[in-house]
């Protein structure tokens, strides 16, 4: 049982560590399929153990099974996550934009309805790291 746990925990580590390896372009690696991993396993478990055909066929069962339902649940967390944070506007168009803005704000007030609008926008504004 030992050997066992010694050869998953063996196999984890390296496929985590296949995994993490960037491709030429700099992008992660796609994951393996689930019939990859299962190659993988079997091939992995056939050197270091030696089972029966009906022991093969039950261990890559429960491993088809685990594969299956880690999949389901990646899913089901990936749905969960929010989306990410569209990507900044560039300051200068910023700027611009924030004129216009103010611009039209100042012909539609008074000259102290308008000062206290420069407070006011000046804390409405969002705070930067």
């Amino acid at each position: 049982m030992k050997k066992q746990t010694l050869v998953l925990g063996a196999m984890l580590l390296i496929a985590g560590l296949i995994q993490a390896q960037p491709d030429q372009n700099g992008r992660p690696p796609k994951p393996p399929t689930q019939e990859e991993r299962l190659k993988h396993v079997s091939e992995a478990l056939n050197k270091q153990l030696t089972l029966t055909t009906a022991q093969k066929e039950k261990v890559l069962a429960a491993y088809k099974a685990f594969f299956a339902d880690m999949e389901k649940n990646r899913r089901k967390d990936a749905k969960q996550q929010p989306p990410p944070p569209p990507p900044p506007v560039k300051k200068e168009i910023a700027d611009k934009l924030s004129a216009v803005r103010d611009a039209k704000v100042k012909a539609a007030l008074t000259p102290e309805q308008y000062k206290k609008y420069v407070e006011i926008e000046k804390t409405m504004r969002p705070k930067h790291p």
